[in-house]
């Protein structure tokens, strides 16, 4: 019996630290949320998750140390919730960010990003004005367009040395127009058009060396807002499916020992009264 507890109490151990994996990844997500990513969701269901499985854990080591079979059954029954929450925030966040990629460019390391190329909830979520409105103002105070300057010994980067920079999505969508608008490079948050002329993408009108505007409007900045969140949620989701299956292990082995603790606990008195009827006491009168 005490071997059970035992084994219960580490295995819940152990799953208390799996929980600070998936806090920590619900704690990246909401910090990204407030410079890069600029969007407020995917994170507060994942810092939900983490917060219970900790106290969940927590619960089922108090049962474990006190031989409190009701903390026991609750730990279980409680983490087969959580593990269920788990694996549908896992499945949602893949669903969601299932379609949308970059464009290769020729001559260009970075990639292109186009809003049609993204489909789904996530799409819906960010262009409606709504929201736009909200991540078009976040991404702008980020700072993230005036970071994306470089120089070398006072003097800026060329063309080429810019061209062959790997950008993240946020940069390459709303900090410069689309390649296909055929933009001259002045620097890398000014651009003038290329012999007097510009592209069929829309958003090559929308383009502006005011650095408050720049590709803030464009389509292409929404396309790259969302292959950040993709980026950043499918790193996230990696490291919840690890914790998934190591979490389900655990949660297996708990179950098995609460169930051999119950078995040993309904043969002890079977057990006793056999042990009475084969060694009978013998009183004299």
């Amino acid at each position: 019996m005490r071997s059970s507890n035992n084994l219960i109490g580490l295995v819940n151990f152990f799953t208390f630290l799996l929980s600070i994996p998936i806090l920590g990844g619900g704690i990246w997500l909401s910090n990204r949320a407030n410079s890069t990513d600029c969007l407020r969701f995917l994170q507060w269901p994942l810092i939900v998750i983490g917060i219970s499985i900790m106290v969940v854990s927590l619960a089922g080591m108090a049962g474990a140390c006190y031989q409190n079979k009701f903390l026991m059954w609750l730990y279980l029954f409680a983490m087969f919730f959580v593990i269920a929450a788990l694996i549908a925030f896992i499945i949602f966040a893949y669903a969601v960010t299932d379609k949308g990629s970059g464009r290769f460019v020729m001559n260009r390391r970075y990639l292109d990003y186009y809003l049609p190329d993204y489909s789904g909830w996530l799409k819906d979520r960010v262009t409606d004005n709504g929201y736009w409105t909200g991540i078009r103002s976040c991404v702008r105070d980020s700072g993230v367009c005036k970071k994306i300057a470089r120089d070398l010994n006072g003097v800026p980067e060329t063309p080429q040395m810019f061209y062959f920079r790997k950008l993240t999505p946020v940069e390459s969508g709303c900090c410069k127009p689309p390649t296909d608008c055929g933009y001259t490079y002045v620097n890398e948050t000014v651009w003038i058009p290329g012999g007097g002329m510009v592209g069929p993408n829309p958003d090559c009108m929308l383009w502006n060396n005011d650095q408050r505007v720049l590709c803030y409007q464009c389509n292409s900045c929404k396309a790259g807002v969302l292959g950040s969140l993709k980026k950043s949620w499918r790193k996230v989701s990696v490291i919840n499916i690890v914790v998934l299956i190591i979490l389900v292990i655990f949660y297996v082995i708990a179950y098995a020992a609460y169930r051999n603790l119950k078995r040993i606990d309904n043969e002890e008195p079977a057990g006793e009264a056999r042990m009475t009827k084969s060694h009978p006491s013998h009183f004299h009168i």
